[in-house]
């Protein structure tokens, strides 16, 4: 449905988009993830030339929309887009939302425009809000009314803009299931998102962008469980992990935590393995404080839902130094530490002293 060759995307000096070569096949769901600042919306904005592109070539049906001889806005009708902001119409009602586009540029009466809005509206479980306006709908109702005019134009596929950034963490779930039905149903969709979890369940692929690029694609299970290339493995990690660096003994020990609690609520964990992975890293770093003159630290906890397990990474780039071996054996900090683990390992590569420790699950 779209085929993308070598799209280039400068802004002045900046380039933002750089050689990106892609094929999007009808009826695929393509989430697209990264860092932010990597060019991720300028993508999708290049694909229906909300930007225009610097260079290159964007096929859609087989047809070059960047010719100068293409009909522009007929092409543009085939790809809807919602937005991170709604983008609403505030002095017209739900429904004229809905009507006005299939109007006044599909050729549809009102009474056909109507009948659709409201089939649409009922989709995404806001029919009765048909009259209301949009400052009178939360956050999740103006996207998922967004979502339906979007739907009200018959386009063959969708553009998503990070659609639920601007909302409120209760407001998420709502748009994302009407985003999952569409998938179910078929429709080809492209989504800029942040939502791990849903990229991962809903997509057929995934692009990795970093620095202007699509620098890896593929299925799911590949870009979240296994991915190929460097960049995207640090990605995956740094999204399932809490990565803190210490590097001076007056640290914030409360800030600390306060971000490790809030780390172990993402992932639910139980009160008494947050308190076990507080415990942990506190004595870890009194036994470091103890053996070194130094206070450098980087700090880590995975956590892999897939294998249930939680690992807390603790990397210094001291002379060798494994400051559990070093300890006492009676030491009533390395007793605590290896009543809460199932196993440590340590490893000495690249002047750094890595120490894993595996924690014990909740049975």
């Amino acid at each position: 449905m779209i085929r993308v060759e070598h799209l280039e995307k400068k802004f002045g000096n900046l380039t933002v988009l750089k050689d990106i070569n892609v094929e999007i096949h009808k009826g695929e769901v393509i989430s697209i993830i990264g860092p932010s600042g990597t060019g991720k919306s300028t993508f999708l904005r290049c694909l229906n030339l909300l930007e225009q592109p610097t260079g290159g070539k964007i096929f859609i049906d087989e047809i070059d929309i960047l010719d100068k001889n293409t009909d522009v806005p007929k092409m543009r009708q085939k790809m809807g887009m919602v937005f991170q902001s709604f983008n609403l119409f505030n002095h017209l009602s739900i429904l004229e939302n809905l009507t006005i586009g299939p109007i006044k540029l599909l050729n549809k009466t009102k009474e056909e425009a109507e009948n659709k809005a409201i089939e649409l509206l009922k989709m995404v479980g806001l029919a009765e809000k048909a009259d209301s306006f949009a400052d009178e709908l939360s956050g999740g109702q103006k996207q998922r009314v967004a979502i339906a005019r979007c739907l009200s134009m018959d386009p063959e596929i969708i553009l998503f803009d990070e659609p639920t950034s601007a909302l409120d963490p209760t407001m998420v779930s709502e748009v994302l299931a009407v985003i999952r039905r569409l998938a179910r149903e078929g429709m080809t969709l492209a989504i800029v998102t942040h939502e791990m979890d849903f990229a991962r369940d809903v997509s057929n692929r995934v692009f990795y962008m970093d620095e202007g690029l699509i620098y890896e694609d593929g299925p799911p299970e590949q870009i979240f469980e296994n991915p190929k290339k460097a960049k995207t493995k640090e990605f995956i990690n740094r999204v399932r992990s809490f990565n803190y660096h210490i590097d001076s003994p007056n640290y914030d020990l409360y800030k600390m935590n306060s971000e490790i609690e809030q780390f172990s609520e993402k992932h639910v964990f139980s009160h008494k393995m947050v308190n076990d992975i507080l415990l942990i890293i506190e004595e870890l770093l009194v036994l470091y404080k103890s053996q070194t003159e130094t206070m450098k630290v980087d700090l880590r906890i995975s956590y892999s839902e897939k294998h249930n397990s939680v690992e807390i990474i603790f990397e210094t780039d001291d002379k060798e130094l494994n400051i559990i071996e070093n300890a006492e054996p009676d030491d009533i900090g390395v007793m605590i530490i290896k009543n809460k683990t199932e196993k440590i390992e340590f490893e000495r590569s690249e002047d750094k002293n890595t120490l894993t420790l595996y924690l014990k699950m909740n049975k």
